[in-house]
């Protein structure tokens, strides 16, 4: 017989189990249902922790984006630290990336909840302290960093994902760093 999972065991093999139903699924035919299923449990231990499936969806984009959070690279050059995360997002997200856009549109319409906010829901640490140590070294002059500006390179990045549904060459990574975002900033 199996041993019982109980407290952060158990969550963690509820949410996993939701990840896949989304990433197997997507968010028309999740339901909480097959994630019990999935998970080898009864409703009662779902249900006791989240009420509907758009509060287990939340919870195990959550849980994902804990799980594999991402670090702020720190190599002393704001382009390598730029390319450096632009690169472990692309080895590591295009199938979160792909499934937040186009498998949880349906969410996003029946909650209201933009993609965006999904994400900030995440432990991730700000991309500020990377663009804070580059005005440090006195690589790149602050008055030129708006959050658009900020924010460039990585919704590039989405945008390539998302036009392809794969991950991005490494010589587009470094035009985007290179001919569209350093420009702008120096």
């Amino acid at each position: 017989m199996p041993e019982r999972r109980r407290g952060a065991a158990l969550e963690k093999a509820l949410l996993d189990a939701a990840w896949e139903e989304l990433t197997d699924n997507g968010y028309a035919r999740f339901t909480m249902d097959a994630v019990v299923q999935r998970a080898g449990t009864s409703p009662s231990v779902l249900y006791r922790r989240w009420s509907d499936r758009e509060e287990l969806v939340r919870a195990a984009i959550v849980h994902i984006l804990a799980e594999y959070r991402l670090g702020i690279p720190d190599t002393g050059s704001l382009r390598e630290d730029i390319l450096t995360l632009m690169r472990e997002i692309n080895a590591t997200r295009v199938q979160l990336i792909t499934l937040m856009s186009v498998h949880l549109a349906g969410y996003y319409q029946e909650t209201g909840t933009t993609p965006g906010e999904l994400l900030a829901t995440g432990p991730e640490e700000s991309v500020d302290v990377l663009f804070d140590r580059a005005v440090d070294r006195g690589e790149i002059k602050p008055e030129l960093l708006t959050e658009r500006i900020k924010s460039l390179p990585f919704d590039l990045l989405r945008h390539e994902i998302l036009t392809t549904f794969a991950p991005v060459p490494d010589h587009v990574l470094e035009e985007i760093t290179d001919t569209v975002f350093l420009p702008l900033v120096h």
